[in-house]
This record gives structure tokens, sequence and C-alpha cells, in this order.
């Protein structure tokens, strides 16, 4: 692992789970890491113990909520304000929802966080990704993406709502963004890549039938496991430069055959700047 001594980092969800020992991880390494959060109760007792897990003061909080748009811009504003670079944005919150909503923007709520989300913050950040190159962009996909179909009407909808369907499609989502955002960012110096954390017991389960809840726990790794990748990703020398591509224990993986339609890419990022600009 490489020092990361002089940069700044950001994790978004940092406060529980995988997103919490990224955190720490980076921190440890020597990075100044910021951590994106909702929840500022949670969050401030998550930040105490960052620091002192990690054994450094290097480590911020920002509040913002990723389900609104006006939020999202809010927070890309004031890091800017604080800070003149960024050379790792590990794009990490998510959401998994049994019931279907909708977002004070009016659109499909797992999609607006675990997609839009992704989308708008990293589009906010990108100018100072690049005047900090080699910067480096990660998005925590899953393994869930690779149930489901290419539809992107029915992403941005989700009229017939099933929380799995609905959290899968966001998660081919996140596969078909980096994709689309590495090629587009050739030659920049910014590389875009996502991974698969692992089947990890957290948070994002919470609320389900406690049989289900134990046996998820029975089959999953701890979030401090399932951090590895989002850390190496982050903070290897071994990965430097490259880009447009998808790891799961710490190595290149082929992601479902949907995930590398050129045409549905195009078509979801148009439809993230059509979502996105809508509320400016």
């Amino acid at each position: 692992m490489s020092n990361m001594t002089g940069k700044v980092c950001v994790v978004t969800g940092a406060n529980a789970g995988i997103g919490k020992e990224t955190a720490i991880g980076l921190a440890q390494l020597g990075a100044t890491v910021v951590m994106v959060c909702r929840d500022a109760g949670r969050a401030e007792k998550a930040l105490r113990e960052i620091k002192h897990k990690s054994g450094t003061d290097r480590v911020e909080l920002m509040i913002c909520d990723l389900a609104s748009q006006k939020s999202i811009r809010g927070f890309a504003d004031e890091f800017k304000r604080k800070h003149d670079r960024l050379d790792v944005l590990v794009n990490n919150a998510g959401v998994f929802l049994r019931q279907r909503s909708l977002t004070e923007d009016g659109i499909e709520s797992t999609f607006a966080i675990n997609h839009l989300g992704y989308f708008l913050v990293t589009d906010l950040l990108l100018d100072l990704m690049k005047n900090s190159k080699p910067s480096r962009i990660v998005n925590v996909a899953s393994t869930a993406h690779r149930y489901t179909k290419l539809d992107v009407n029915a992403w941005v909808s989700a009229r017939e709502y099933s929380a799995f369907g609905a959290y899968a499609n966001s998660k081919l989502a996140n596969v078909l963004f980096t994709y689309e955002l590495a090629r587009r960012l050739e030659g920049t110096g910014v590389t875009a890549n996502c991974l698969h954390p692992g089947a990890v017991a957290s948070n994002l389960f919470r609320g389900l039938p406690g049989f289900l809840e134990a046996l998820i726990k029975f089959v999953t790794i701890s979030p401090e496991r399932g951090a590895r990748t989002s850390i190496y990703l982050a903070s290897s020398p071994n990965v430097q430069g490259i880009s447009g591509k998808y790891f799961a224990r710490r190595r290149p993986k082929k992601s479902s055959e949907a995930s590398y339609d050129l045409e549905a890419a195009r078509r979801l990022w148009e439809v993230s700047e059509e979502l996105t600009r809508m509320k400016a």
C-alpha cells in the first residue's frame, strides 16, 4: 500500500460499514479523509471512532443527503471552499429500500441515491480532480448488478417495485457509469474503477425479518474485509493509471454482459444529465 500523506480523499457514506472501514484505512495510510454523511448524530460518533482507530486527527466531516440534489450541490461548494485538491473520491453510500419512495426531486429513491448520487458528486468535483491529477474515482458497485437486465426507463421510474430489483438496477448503473466515465476521462490523469466489496454484513439490510438478518450475517464477511478492495483501488501503486475496470478481491474481473453495452451506457449518461440538471 502506498503512503497517502498529503492526499485528500472523500468517502461518501463513511459513518458505517464499508465506508467507515475505508475511511479508517485511508486515514491510517496518512491521507486527509473527508467523511460525507447524512445523519449528523451518527456521523459525529463515527468521526470520533475513525480518529481513534486510525490514530490521526486528519479526518473531517461534511453533512450531505445524497437523496437531495440541492444538498449535494451545497456539499460540493463547501468542499471546494475548504480544499484546493481532491486526490481520491470513493462513491460508497448506498441504500437497499424495501418500499418504493420518491426523493424531493421526484425520482425513485434507490436509483437517485445509489446512482445519481455517484453521478452528481463526481460531476461537481471533477474539475478539482483533474487539477489534482493523478487522481482516482472508486465506485462501490455489487455483484447484484449481474441479476438485472437493461431498461433505463425502469431504472428511473421503477413503477413495478421490487427492493432487490431496484438495488440490482442501481448497481448495474454504477458499473455502466464507471465504464463510460473512464472513456470520457481518457488522457486527463483521472482514473475510474468500480468494485464488488464481497457479501458484507452491513447496515444495508437492517429492517429485514430476524431469521433473514441472521442468515445474512452467517454468509457474509466483515465490513473491514469488505473495504479492502476500496482501499486498494484508492491507494495502491499497482493500479496507478488503470481505469475502466471492475474489481473483486483486489483483482480485475469481468462484469456482466449487460454492463459492456456502450449504447446503454451512453443513454444512462444522458438520462443522468437530464435528471441532475432539472433543479439547478
